[in-house]
């Protein structure tokens, strides 16, 4: 236990003057602040010292630490296998948490996967999960046990009491200009994540236009601070950088992206989806010790969705978190928005760019996502895109499709829309989906991708 006799103007103080605290020091002044002992302008005082002096890794370590002994820890240890969870930075169409889980767990590979919802132009896996008529994520810990056992896969929301630190801490942060700290970041995700009661982690860190790190500078700064937290806990943890600078597949909203899911888990899914998809499901399989390496989990990830076993993972967890899962048989029921509209190419040439956090913040508008906590989710609300990067346009062709119940939002939409796609004269180079692989030896560059 912490010593009590610490001050927390000298703690605050020291971090202030770019010492390092020790571990005791921060565990200190987490405790207080989650037993509201600490008063709030005393851990913002300390935040902003954090993040203008940065928090070194063995700072960070016992920063996650400190979060995640603020609350329950599962345990997991009685349900066979290596417990093996991914985790995204967040992204405009990132569904693969739902395509991934199931293909791993078809292996018998347990993924005890707590997710979160969407705020800002980013979905959450959550809000996906709920627009599938039916599905709960709001589930006991003894149900959530029942449901990784029998499904070797559960997909669930967190608890008031997983990590709780982590929690009153986002919120300090979020109100003090401090949430983009690299340390504070890795220590939030990490906290999280440990309190599932996992043996290995793999991450996908995400840069660019649609993600929270702009560049792969940023982004391999991330990696590197997740990777050591992961590793400083014995979690085997492989963190890889992919691309947000336009977003992923071609459907964004989240009925829309569990309709992508679908076909991906049928085999028809979009060639990006599918890439960064096998290569995460195959690293899950490898760290859950169903493959040698991770070249061949990745075939073993390709092989499930081949032979089908992915998809019948996952129409038997939807059923099991009371999920309607003729739907997945036949999406085409879902109930439809209102209104659908086009959006048409101003110009002639090829798609240059796509600004992701616009596109974004235009599902938004038609009602996928939310500005606040307390905003409410249209789930067939979104956007389906017509063309990508690197696709030929004529003027006057239609390069997206908008989904909506909420009239007063489609010319908006449309306008905002427009300016985020950038058509010129020259095709561009194609993006590379996976630019990094990071673990315990190091950064390694990835040339290609196939």
């Amino acid at each position: 236990m912490p010593n009590n006799s610490y001050n927390p103007v000298s703690i605050i103080r020291k971090k202030r003057d770019g010492r390092e605290l020790s571990k005791e020091e921060i565990e200190y002044l987490v405790n207080k602040y989650t037993r509201d002992e600490l008063p709030d302008y005393q851990m913002s005082a300390f935040l902003m010292a954090a993040y203008l002096n940065k928090l070194n890794d063995r700072e960070a370590s016992a920063l996650t630490k400190a979060m995640l002994h603020s609350g329950k820890i599962l345990d997991l240890s009685d349900i066979p296998g290596k417990k093996v969870d991914k985790h995204s930075t967040g992204g405009v169409g990132d569904k693969l948490s739902l395509i991934l889980a199931p293909i791993v767990a078809s292996y018998g590979v347990p993924v005890p996967m707590i997710s979160g919802r969407g705020l800002g132009h980013t979905g959450g896996t959550l809000d996906k999960l709920e627009s599938i008529t039916g599905f709960t994520v709001d589930i006991s810990l003894e149900r959530y046990r029942n449901i990784l056992k029998e499904c070797h896969m559960v997909m669930a929301g967190a608890t008031e009491d997983i990590a709780p630190a982590d929690k009153r801490l986002y919120a300090l942060r979020d109100v003090t200009a401090t949430v983009e700290s690299i340390p504070l970041i890795a220590g939030s995700i990490m906290s999280k994540k440990l309190a599932e009661g996992i043996d290995a982690l793999v991450l996908d860190v995400k840069f660019g236009s649609g993600a929270f790190m702009k560049t792969k500078e940023e982004a391999l700064e991330l990696a590197e601070t997740l990777v050591n937290i992961g590793e400083s806990f014995g979690k085997e943890t492989i963190a890889y950088l992919s691309n947000m600078n336009q977003p992923l597949g071609y459907k964004i909203g989240n009925w829309l992206e569990v309709e992508e899911s679908i076909d991906a888990l049928n085999g028809k899914g979009p060639d990006d989806v599918m890439l960064v998809t096998h290569q995460l499901a195959g690293t899950m399989i490898y760290l859950g010790g169903e493959a040698g390496t991770i070249s061949e989990g990745i075939e073993k990830s390709r092989q499930a969705v081949a032979d089908g076993k992915a998809m019948s993972t996952w129409k038997k967890l939807v059923e099991k978190q009371d999920g309607d899962s003729t739907l997945m048989d036949h999406p085409e029921k879902y109930p439809k928005t209102d209104y659908d509209f086009s959006i048409k190419a101003q110009d002639e040439g090829f798609v240059e760019a796509m600004d992701a956090y616009e596109i974004g913040m235009a599902s938004v508008e038609l009602g996928a996502g939310r500005r606040t906590k307390e905003d409410t989710i249209d789930p067939a609300a979104g956007i389906i895109l017509n063309k990508k990067i690197g696709d030929p346009v004529k003027k006057g062709e239609t390069i997206a499709t908008g989904f909506t119940n909420n009239k007063q939002a489609i010319d908006t939409v449309r306008d905002s829309f427009t300016q985020a796609v950038t058509v010129g004269d020259e095709k561009p180079e194609p993006i590379q989906m996976i630019t990094h692989k990071v673990d315990k030896k190091g950064i390694h560059e990835i040339s290609h991708n196939s």
